[in-house]
């Protein structure tokens, strides 16, 4: 068995426990939070956007070991950007400080 963290381990033994019930109703559940995915999902605006082909060869490669398409990582990034859970992370210049550039 894979090594489960805090959260997975919780809930295995509530299970173990007979404290977790089957939701009745489920199929009908399920079919509506499918729905939900789906429409907040749905992709229905298209852009045009030039980018160097050294960024694009970046994106290009980091798709490849995420095994997903480009286009699909670079929309994944634009959407956590657009929502508020993109964080940018300063670059450690040392000496000088957090995020200052070295004079």
């Amino acid at each position: 068995m894979p090594k489960l963290d805090k959260e997975e381990r919780e809930i295995l033994e509530a299970f173990e426990r007979g404290e977790l019930k089957s939701m009745p109703h489920k199929t009908a559940e399920f079919k509506r939070h499918k729905e939900y995915a789906a429409a907040t999902f749905k992709k229905d605006s298209r852009i045009n956007i030039r980018l160097t082909r050294r960024d694009l060869n970046a994106l290009q490669k980091r798709a490849l070991s995420e095994g997903i398409p480009y286009q699909t990582l670079i929309a994944s990034v634009l959407h956590k950007f657009a929502d508020g859970r993109l964080i940018e992370k300063m670059p450690n210049y040392g000496l000088k400080g957090i995020g200052e550039p070295p004079h």
